[in-house]
């Protein structure tokens, strides 16, 4: 599990796992790059952050917090190096396990992020719904059942 001294180098994997979302949808300024130190410092507060360490550095982290028994999860992020390799899946299903009380989860993330929807899928996630975030990127979110 993450705590509030590793919110530096979860924001600076953030900036860096976000850039091919950036460049998918042509927009620089989506919430995960416009975050701030002190913006992510203050989630710390509100849910829980885990982390997936690699040769001593944060290579993947998740957020997620409960409401109304419902997980919602934010920000799987992975370094671009490391995709590909399992830790997105086992951040998810750390995340699940972390949340026992929870009846559902609820991840989202762009309709035209299709690694991101796939992952999802292959956890036993479905859509549900999609909302605009802007003019040019629509968000998928997805659920699953405990």
């Amino acid at each position: 599990m993450a705590d509030s001294g590793d919110a530096g180098d979860i924001l600076a994997l953030q900036k860096v796992a976000y850039q091919s979302e950036a460049t998918l949808y042509q927009n620089w300024t989506i919430p995960p790059l416009m975050q701030t130190l002190s913006e992510i410092e203050a989630e710390f507060g509100t849910g829980i952050f885990l982390k997936a360490i690699l040769e001593g550095r944060i290579v993947g982290s998740v957020r997620g917090s409960l409401r109304s028994g419902k997980c919602l999860i934010g920000r799987l992020i992975v370094y671009p190096h490391y995709q590909g390799k399992g830790i997105g899946t086992a951040l998810m299903k750390s995340l699940e396990k972390a949340f026992p009380e929870a009846d559902r989860f609820e991840p989202f993330t762009g309709n035209k992020s299709m690694n991101n929807i796939r992952l999802y899928e292959r956890l036993g996630y479905e859509a549900y719904r999609e909302e605009d975030l802007s003019l040019d990127v629509r968000l998928v979110f997805m659920e699953k059942q405990r």
